[in-house]
């Protein structure tokens, strides 16, 4: 079995999508949720579906091994980034070289960096003018939104979108691809 970790900020869709998808996996099991925020959401829905869930601070995440022994206690193999919010560590990064995946509301390069998150990046792509925004599925480095691109997928911006509107297509485009490039680099690479 290949186990998943998720860390997550906020309200917990895309981990809900997750582990939705993988529920009833034989290969792939979403183990663990790793929360920085103590009153988010997505710990109900961790708390719902049956699944671990921790809630550390940026302390823990970057001057402490906390996060890591939780991760090992847990034989997480994979790590999804979902909402979340703080950057990945060195320590982490090298102690899952390879594993760890992003999900970012908007086609990268364009609308990311530090900053670039939720409402801001879809209201950027309507000032912005540009008729298609989506999705970047990438592998992470110690930059934000800058590790390779591993899938985008894209959405006509129209011509009346608020951001709010906007969001709602790309969070579809995210429920759907998010879970099937994460179980086709898991598998393909088993």
């Amino acid at each position: 079995m290949i186990n998943i970790a998720v860390f997550a900020s906020g309200s917990g869709t895309n981990f809900q999508a997750i582990a939705d998808y993988f529920s009833n996996s034989e290969q792939i099991a979403v183990k663990l949720l790793l929360c920085n925020k103590p009153g988010a959401p997505v710990l109900n829905r961790a708390r719902q579906l049956g699944i671990s869930a921790h809630v550390f601070s940026r302390h823990d995440l970057e001057e402490t091994g906390k996060v890591v022994e939780i991760l090992k206690e847990h034989d997480i193999d994979f790590i999804a980034l979902a909402g979340f919010l703080l950057r990945i560590p060195v320590n982490i990064l090298r102690a899952w070289p390879e594993a760890i995946v992003n999900i970012h509301p908007a086609l990268l390069p364009k609308y990311g960096g530090k900053g670039m998150y939720g409402m801001r990046v879809h209201q950027a792509v309507i000032e912005s003018g540009d008729r298609f925004s989506g999705i970047t599925i990438h592998m992470i480095n110690e930059e934000y939104d800058k590790g390779s691109i591993i899938s985008q997928h894209t959405c006509l911006v129209k011509a009346d979108d608020t951001p709010e509107a906007l969001a709602s297509r790309i969070h579809e485009l995210e429920h759907y691809w998010y879970p099937r490039i994460i179980e086709k680099l898991l598998v393909d690479n088993a």
